[in-house]
């Protein structure tokens, strides 16, 4: 049987998503986990990776199990054993061919900004001193929109074969002293978030213009974006499947 898990965890603790040698990763974590609570080894394949200390409010994973009975009890007791930085939120069966990642039609990141110093959410955001322009920054995030080629934010050494997303929103708010970017896409590039914020932060302090910003797309080169901004801001929020999928 084909299960889905949902769930969300603080990676702060962690060097990303995916398994590393020599370094604590949430996939291992949760394949340990389940390991010892189904008692046979299971693997399990997630819908994306996050980078160290990059968090997720909702991520899911796949894997294969003969059949879990009561799927309130698994979450409930798998959750007793994990660490208290991750938690499942709930398990669906599927269709046999279902896959995390690749059937994932949409994913939602947000990116967190303090705007004063906060000591109760210095591990979830980046903190500044001094507020951007944020109408400037949306007027860039526009520019996001009619874009296909993201070359210019994805991390250097890659293997994907193609820089190409079709991302669908990207905006600012403020909220109380706080400023919360939101971006969706079909897919992401590694990095991608949080090059695209950095260099949006540059426009928003009146280092780089939003004829700039267009420039970078252009040139393909992650040596004209911004710095990255710091992963701990950076949450996943969100991953969209098609209905038909799901079997309960």
């Amino acid at each position: 049987m084909r299960y889905f898990i949902e769930i969300a965890y603080n990676g702060k603790n962690y060097c990303g998503w995916q398994r590393q040698p020599n370094e604590k990763s949430v996939q291992q974590t949760l394949e340990e986990t389940l390991s010892t609570f189904l008692r046979t080894e299971i693997k399990i394949t997630g819908a994306g990776r996050t980078d160290t200390g990059v968090h997720a409010k909702q991520l899911f994973a796949h894997f294969d199990y003969n059949l879990i009975e009561n799927k309130d009890d698994f979450t409930f007791r798998i959750n007793s054993f994990l660490p208290k930085d991750i938690a499942v939120r709930n398990i669906f069966e599927m269709k046999p061919d279902a896959h995390a990642r690749f059937d994932a039609i949409q994913r939602e990141y947000k990116y967190i900004i303090s705007l004063r110093k906060d000591p109760f959410s210095e591990d979830f955001s980046f903190q500044i001193n001094n507020a951007p322009d944020v109408q400037l920054m949306n007027k860039a995030s526009e520019t996001l929109l009619g874009h296909k080629d993201f070359q210019c934010f994805s991390r250097s050494k890659t293997d994907v074969k193609t820089y190409y997303c079709t991302i669908e929103k990207a905006y600012w708010e403020a909220r109380d002293n706080k400023l919360i970017f939101t971006i969706a896409a079909d897919r992401f590039l590694r990095n991608m978030v949080r090059a695209i914020v950095g260099t949006l932060l540059d426009i928003g302090n009146g280092k780089k213009t939003v004829e700039d910003f267009q420039r970078i797309l252009e040139s393909k080169n992650r040596a004209k974006a911004g710095a990255s901004a710091p992963a701990n801001g950076l949450f996943l929020t969100k991953v969209v499947y098609p209905n038909d999928i799901f079997l309960k």
